[in-house]
């Protein structure tokens, strides 16, 4: 597959870029080479390999969940530079 300045140009409009000369004639550049390796890969013999979805067979490596223990209110509103008896407090952010 060729690419070419209208491609780029298209790309570009869906993408909602804007290349100049030099930027259109790199991005070609670069898009051809990752299209060539692309081409490479078909070339590779894959008869009879078996799709994989991962790359390892590990299942659920997840640790099991323990329960420890947590910072109480009256710890973790000591240093809050603006706070009332429960809750701390931040500056508005949406206006009504």
């Amino acid at each position: 597959m060729q690419v070419t300045d209208k491609t780029i140009e298209d790309l570009a409009h869906l993408a909602r870029l804007r290349f100049n000369e030099d930027e259109k004639q790199s991005v070609k550049k670069d898009l051809q080479n990752m299209i060539a390796f692309v081409e490479q890969l078909n070339e590779i013999h894959t008869a009879g390999v078996e799709p994989i979805l991962h790359m390892s067979d590990t299942v659920n490596v997840l640790r099991e969940d323990v329960v420890k223990g947590s910072v109480s209110r009256t710890e973790a509103l000591k240093n809050a530079p603006l706070k009332d008896d429960q809750f701390f407090k931040v500056p508005t952010v949406i206006k009504k």
